[in-house]
């Protein structure tokens, strides 16, 4: 199963985006993300909520539940 920290760094690499500019964006802390991307921290449910909005992708996308 992807874990959500493959999916949120394949998507921000995907737009291009720094990390810096995602936190600004989401209102997530730089470090956060950066732990999240490298499988080093688990998510937390706001978090998931905010990045989904952001990316215009599901929850369950993030997560590795589903492929869309």
């Amino acid at each position: 199963m992807t874990k959500a920290g493959d999916r949120i760094k394949s998507l921000r690499k995907e737009r291009k985006l720094t990390l810096l500019t995602l936190a600004e964006a989401t209102g997530l802390s730089k470090s956060a993300i950066n732990r999240w991307e490298n499988n080093k921290a688990d998510i937390n449910g706001e978090a998931i909520v905010k990045l989904a909005i952001f990316f215009n992708v599901s929850a369950d996308y993030l997560l590795g539940i589903s492929d869309f």
